[in-house]
């Protein structure tokens, strides 16, 4: 399932590219995460929001658990289920990163749609370090590592060689340190992993 890109997106270059990781059940929230929803609104299109303000086109959002999510996305994004994705992040970020494949995005930026209180700034800052296809970065918040993760093309093909389970980048970067990009001071970078507060 695959939404195409907007009039806009087609006419630009596209070389950053954006990918929301949005396929999990969210088991321990009680729903899947790309569904949830705060007082500030829609996590979903807030991650997508996030990924366009840092100048990300075209943006992929990876879905699984509840495809449905993709009925809150009018903004072009390029939606992509993970017939997989129960196997774990590693599965969606491989179906992100061969869907930005057959875009000329040179380099991915890559979040989580989990991370609600995320802004363009800290997106942008990160993008910042996006100066090729050999590029690889990523947030840290108070020294602790975080996304989003910029990766350039050329990292791709190690990335999902290593990519499974819940790992993620993880694997991958642990043998290649990206650069880190401190941004503690625009945002705390936590996950959000427990159930809703009324």
């Amino acid at each position: 399932m695959t939404q195409g890109l907007g009039p806009a997106a087609d006419e630009r270059t596209g070389r950053l590219g954006g990918l929301v990781l949005a396929a999990g059940a969210g088991s321990r929230r009680g729903q899947p995460k790309a569904l949830a929803a705060d007082e500030r609104g829609d996590w979903l299109p807030r991650a997508t929001a996030v990924l366009r303000a840092a100048g990300c086109d075209p943006v992929v959002v990876v879905l699984g658990a509840a495809p449905e999510a993709a009925a809150l996305l009018g903004d072009g994004s390029r939606v992509v289920v993970a017939a997989d994705w129960a196997e774990g992040q590693g599965a969606s970020l491989r179906a992100g990163l061969e869907a930005l494949g057959a875009t000329d995005a040179e380099v991915a930026l890559v979040t989580l749609v989990d991370l609600p209180d995320l802004t363009g700034a800290v997106a942008a800052r990160v993008a910042g370090c996006a100066d090729g296809p050999a590029a690889l970065a990523r947030a840290t918040f108070g020294g602790r590592p975080g996304h989003p993760v910029l990766l350039g093309r050329d990292h791709w093909p190690g990335v999902l060689a290593l990519a499974a389970g819940d790992a993620g980048a993880r694997p991958y970067l642990a043998a290649h340190p990206p650069r880190p990009v401190e941004c503690g001071d625009l945002a705390s970078g936590q996950d959000v992993d427990g159930p809703p507060t009324s």
